[in-house]
C-alpha cells in the first residue's frame, strides 16, 4: 500500500475533515499537518481548538444530516474523521456508500457512538465479558431495571461523552435525579438510558488499540481515575498481570477487529481484584486518557492515529517514560479566560502543560492538562496533580 501526499491548500491536496474540533482535535490537527495533509476542521461552535491550527474550518450543527452532507460535498475530502459523538451518523453511512471514506468506518462511527449498540456488539454478539445492563426508555422502565440489577445503578445517556448525563444512583431513592440528568445533559438530549450494574473494579484502564491496514498494535496500558464518568488523571503504563494483559489485548482486538477500518481505538476496561478482565466501552479515535502520552512515548496515541489513518506504516510503539496527567478543569464560567501560575508549573522538572485554548470556560469544562515524568508513576501523578493545584483560570 502506497499513499501520496500533495501540498496544503494545492488541488492535490490530501484533505482531510475533522468532525470535531475539541482538544483532541487540535493535536491530530498538528500531527495530520506535520505529514502534510489539509486539514478542515469542524464544530458546533467557532474558534474551537483544532479551528486555530487548522487549514480552515465550518460552524455547523453535526446532527442535522443536510448541513454535514453539504460541508463533505463543498470540501470533497479524502478522508472523513469523526471525533466527536453529536454526528448524524446515517449521513456518515450514505456518504460513505459514495465512495467517500470514513474513520474508522460509517458503521463503526454509528455503533460506537450509540452505547446500545456497542454494548449489544460486545456483549451479545461476540460474548464478551461486561457488566450486567438494561436498557430503559422511560423513567418507569429505568425503576424496573434497579430492581433487576440492584444497587448501586450506573445510568448513562446513549450519546454522551466526557461523563455528560451519567450518574450513580445508590439507592432507588436517587433514581429520579438520576433520569432527569440523563435527559437534561446527554449530548442529543433526551432518550434512552443504559443501566449497568455498578462494578466494584480493583482499577481501569484504557487499551490504545492501533489498527493499521495490515497489523494491530498496542500502546502500554493506561490507568485512570474519573470522577462523575468524566477522566481527571491517567497514567503509563498501569500495572498488570501478564494474564490480565493479554485477556485485555484479547479483548481490545476482538472488539476492534469487528468495527474495521483502520486508525487508533480507545478500549476502556475494567481490571476486577479476582483478576477478571470486563469489557466497558471503546471510542474509534484518540481518548481523553491517552493525552498522557504526549510525555510519554516516542508518537503520542495522536500521532499514531495520523499515521494509520493515512495507511502510513508504524515501525514500533516507543514508551521512553513513566508518566501521568491532571486535567485542569474551570471552577466557574469565564467568558474570558485567563490562565496564570505557569511560570510556576514549569520551574518543576520534568513538567508540561498543554492550554487547550477553549474560547470560553464552563463549571467543569476541561480546559487544559498538566504532564509529568517521574521514576515512579506514584511521583509522576504527585508531580502532574502538584502542577494542576498551580494553575489557575479567571476572568480576563
Amino acid at each position: 500500500m502506497s499513499i501520496a501526499i500533495g501540498t496544503p491548500l494545492k488541488n492535490k491536496a490530501l484533505r482531510v475533515l475533522l468532525l470535531g474540533s475539541g482538544e483532541l482535535g487540535k493535536e491530530l490537527t498538528m500531527e495530520l499537518m506535520k505529514l502534510g495533509a489539509e486539514v478542515i476542521a469542524c464544530d458546533r461552535y467557532a474558534n474551537a481548538p483544532a479551528m486555530q491550527v487548522a487549514h480552515r474550518s465550518h460552524v455547523f450543527d453535526m446532527l442535522d444530516p443536510s448541513a454535514l452532507e453539504a460541508v463533505i460535498r463543498h470540501e470533497k475530502p479524502f478522508l472523513i474523521v469523526p471525533e466527536v459523538e453529536a454526528i448524524a451518523t446515517d449521513k456518515l453511512i450514505a456518504m460513505e456508500k459514495e465512495g467517500f471514506t470514513v474513520i474508522p468506518t460509517a458503521e463503526a462511527t454509528r455503533l460506537t457512538m450509540d452505547r446500545e449498540g456497542i454494548r449489544r456488539l460486545a456483549s451479545e454478539a461476540l460474548e464478551l465479558p461486561t457488566a450486567r445492563y438494561e436498557f430503559a426508555d422511560t423513567y418507569e422502565e429505568l425503576v424496573t431495571a434497579g430492581e433487576t440489577l440492584g444497587f448501586p445503578l450506573v445510568i448513562k445517556p446513549l450519546m454522551s461523552s466526557s461523563g455528560k448525563g451519567q450518574s450513580v444512583a445508590r439507592t432507588p431513592a436517587d433514581l429520579a435525579a438520576s433520569w432527569t440528568l440523563s435527559q437534561e445533559a446527554g449530548r442529543a438530549g433526551a432518550g434512552r438510558v443504559i443501566a449497568e450494574e455498578f462494578i466494584a473494579f480493583d482499577s481501569e484502564i484504557t487499551l490504545l488499540t492501533i489498527r493499521t491496514h495490515d497489523q494491530t498494535l498496542f500502546c502500554d496500558p493506561i490507568g485512570h481515575k474519573q470522577k462523575d464518568g468524566d477522566y481527571i488523571e491517567s497514567w503509563q503504563p498501569h500495572p498488570m498481570t501478564d494474564k490480565q494483559l493479554n485477556e485485555a489485548k484479547h479483548i481490545a482486538q476482538r472488539i476492534c477487529d469487528r468495527l474495521g477500518g483502520r486508525g487508533l481505538f480507545g478500549v476502556e476496561l475494567f481490571l476486577l481484584k479476582d483478576g477478571r478482565v470486563l469489557f466497558s466501552e471503546v471510542s474509534p479515535r484518540p481518548h481523553d486518557t491517552g493525552l498522557v502520552t504526549l510525555f510519554t512515548q516516542t508518537w503520542s496515541e495522536f500521532a499514531l492515529h495520523a499515521r494509520a489513518i493515512l495507511g502510513l506504516p508504524i515501525a514500533n510503539i516507543h514508551r521512553h517514560s513513566l508518566g501521568a496527567s491532571a486535567a485542569v478543569k474551570a471552577t466557574q464560567s469565564f467568558e474570558n479566560p485567563v490562565f496564570s501560575g505557569i511560570e510556576d508549573v514549569l520551574l518543576t522538572p520534568g513538567v508540561d502543560l498543554r492550554i487547550f485554548g477553549k474560547p470560553i470556560a464552563t463549571k467543569g469544562r476541561r480546559m487544559a492538562v498538566c504532564l509529568a515524568t517521574g521514576d515512579t508513576i506514584e511521583g509522576a501523578l504527585t508531580k502532574a496533580i502538584h502542577a494542576r493545584d498551580t494553575l489557575t483560570i479567571a476572568e480576563g
